[in-house]
């Protein structure tokens, strides 16, 4: 596949999911038809349903809270404990845990009017989204950990971290713990999120979510004679070219090419040299099929005689 419509079209769709952090949820399907997999057995994931309103307050969370008219309670900065639970002047230990910013500030106001003053009015900032968080690792420009703030796409996710880069494998794989603690990989085809826009695969992130893009490792393949631009070629392990489409990568052929006796060289699993001679002008006629090559090859174009 050439490399450069395929990174032009993901950096136009990764701009348009900065606009559709709110996908609807993922439905899921067989990966034959989707590109979409676990490795479990579990249910299809689940979507947040969180908006940014309804964000529910977990451990390591750091909030500011407000009594108006108490100044041990001004801007108070307190971080949610690991039970969930917060500790303020006046008001003692309270349980914050799960509950939305609204939903304290209304816990707040009851606790504050029965113990410190009248019709109080309570203000509550989340100024740290610790307790829901996702990373985003591997052939990524920005790699990191983000806030998980309402609903977000792995779409929205890989471009808030600044999209893939151009070493970036066929798959993505969010990593995924399940209540019971045991983990999940959900695989998802690039092309298929990316260039073919499939919505199955742009599935709603949770809480602890890791999205890895694996690396592309490349790998040689020689090319060397009668072709304008001899050498190494730096291909992709998941899509090794034929021998027309190496020939091709490497300028084609020159003008003093023999194209009947074009030599592969590779060596067997015991290391020995094959060589296969090959009429690349019967390929290019439809007389005979292409011939896969595998990595290390070396592909060899002799000079013509006459």
């Amino acid at each position: 596949m050439n490399r450069m419509p395929r990174i032009a079209g993901l950096a136009v769709l990764m701009l348009a999911a900065l606009a559709s952090a709110s996908a609807p949820a993922a439905t899921t399907g067989s990966s034959a038809t989707t590109g979409l997999s676990a490795t479990t057995g579990s249910a299809a994931p689940t979507g947040l349903q969180d908006t940014g309103a309804e964000y529910k307050i977990g451990p390591k969370d750091l909030l500011e809270i407000t009594v108006l008219g108490v100044p041990e309670i001004a801007k108070l900065v307190v971080r949610v404990s690991e039970e969930g639970r917060i500790t303020l002047p006046l008001l003692g230990e309270v349980g914050v845990g799960n509950l939305t910013k609204f939903e304290v500030e209304k816990k707040l106001t009851g606790l504050a009017g029965e113990k410190v003053v009248l019709k109080p009015q309570v203000t509550v900032h989340i100024l740290e989204y610790n307790s829901r968080r996702i990373s985003v690792v591997g052939a990524i420009e920005k790699p990191g950990s983000f806030e998980l703030i309402g609903r977000r796409t792995v779409l929205a996710a890989i471009a808030e971290a600044g999209g893939l880069t151009r070493d970036a494998g066929e798959e993505i794989i969010v990593i995924r713990q399940l209540p019971g603690g045991e983990n999940t990989s959900i695989r998802i085809s690039v092309d298929g999120l990316f260039l073919k826009g499939d919505p199955a695969l742009n599935i709603l992130l949770e809480p602890g979510d890791v999205v890895n893009v694996p690396v592309e490792r490349m790998a040689p393949i020689y090319v060397f004679g009668q072709v304008k631009n001899p050498g190494a070629l730096q291909v992709k392990r998941s899509s090794v070219p034929t021998l027309t489409q190496a020939i091709a990568q490497a300028g084609g052929f020159t003008d003093r090419s023999n194209r009947k006796k074009v030599q592969i060289r590779r060596k067997d699993a015991s290391g020995k040299e094959l060589t296969i001679t090959v009429n690349v002008r019967d390929i290019l006629k439809g007389k005979k099929k292409d011939i896969p090559l595998m990595i290390n090859d070396t592909v060899y174009v002799p000079e013509s005689l006459l």
